[in-house]
């Protein structure tokens, strides 16, 4: 008997590992409209800046669990981030999956975005809004972390070096022009017949 307390002691750790490892990460949110489930997130979970992707929604209508059909002729999307204006872009059926909507784009940033649904679902009118983050669907992250063997800078990245070339460039240019200035007026100087 004393062999057999480690032996369902392992047995139930391992359960449990198990059991812990098995819930689904959450990198969708849920919610109710009305008599409608709404699943939302990015297409592709992990979200990368730079690889094609989604703001995808899945609807099930919970008086039947049937999935919704159609609702590209009446649902779009907004996408944002950072600030800046909103994309507004239709949503597609995704093939072979009823009730599954997509608009397709490529993100182009690390960090929080909003997707924002309106239009209608069946009659009932819909202006919801999803953002990203903790508890809800993943954030973009970058893909530095995933490039072998050699990481490659993203189109951002390349877009500030570039901006500060071309700010350390113009400063020498002005800096140069002054110099030239400078030097004209001494050798104009130099050159001035003396009085005398």
């Amino acid at each position: 008997m004393s062999h057999a307390r480690p032996v369902v002691a392992a047995m139930l750790v391992a359960v449990t590992a198990l059991l812990a490892l098995a819930q689904p990460v959450a990198a969708h949110e849920r919610r109710n409209l009305g008599p409608y489930q709404v699943v939302v997130g990015f297409g592709s979970e992990p979200a990368f800046a730079g690889s094609t992707n989604g703001a995808s929604i899945r609807i099930t209508d919970t008086r039947t669990t049937k999935p919704v059909e159609g609702v590209e002729k009446t649902l779009s999307v907004e996408i944002a981030a950072g600030g800046l204006k909103p994309l507004a872009l239709p949503l597609r059926a995704v093939f072979g999956n009823p009730g599954l909507y997509q608009a397709d784009f490529v993100p182009t940033k690390e960090g929080a975005y909003i997707f924002r649904f309106k239009g209608k679902i069946e009659s009932l009118d819909v202006d919801e809004k999803f953002e990203s983050g903790p508890g809800r669907f993943n954030d973009v992250e970058g893909v530095a972390k995933l490039q072998y063997p050699e990481q490659v800078p993203s189109g951002a990245d390349l877009t500030k070096k570039l901006g500060d070339a071309q700010s350390t460039a113009d400063q020498s240019r002005l800096l140069a022009l002054a110099g030239l200035a400078l030097g004209i007026v001494a050798i104009g100087l130099t050159l001035r017949p003396r009085r005398g």
